[in-house]
């Protein structure tokens, strides 16, 4: 019996990685900052009378920013590590700046504006928000990377694979 050798495992592409990974980083930034919120007992936006529309136009904003920068991240064939702190800074400010401006807009208000601004900048909700995305852009970025092939039970591998 010879043993058959298979071709490594060619990695995941950078679109499907950066797909999966911004559908990823959403879901964990509304679990984090739903979590928060019950967790302190406090809106995520603590200014009065915005509504949520800044907070959309916000991670509307985040989305783009972290999906276009986890894209450049992920764009050489062995993309290092580092590549995440652009893909956080980005995504954290794009969150903090567009939802400041969004509550500037809707209160009408320059003051408004700054207090959301500030809160998000310095409380729990951009940590959350960076948090996410560190996770999601390391991951896109592990995608690409790495050349592992999908699990399997011990009765699903062939006697020749030599495992």
């Amino acid at each position: 019996m010879t043993a058959s050798v298979t071709p490594p495992r060619p990695p995941a592409r950078p679109w499907v990685a950066v797909v999966f990974c911004t559908v990823g980083f959403f879901a964990l930034s509304i679990a984090g900052l739903g979590i928060g919120s019950l967790w302190t007992d406090s809106d995520v936006i603590a200014v009065p009378g915005l509504g949520q529309v800044p907070g959309i136009i916000g991670m509307l904003a985040a989305l783009a920013v972290f999906a276009l920068t986890a894209a450049t991240a992920v764009r050489r064939p062995q993309p290092p590590y580092t590549g995440v702190v652009l893909v956080v800074v980005a995504t954290w400010l794009a969150y903090v700046l567009v939802t400041g401006l969004g509550a500037t807009v809707a209160a009408a208000d320059l003051g408004a504006g700054f207090a959301v601004t500030g809160g998000l900048a310095l409380g729990w909700q951009g940590l959350v928000l960076a948090a996410a995305a560190l996770v999601a852009g390391w991951s896109a970025i592990a995608l690409v990377r790495t050349r592992a092939a999908a699990p399997r039970w011990p009765w699903e591998r062939d006697a020749d694979d030599g495992e």
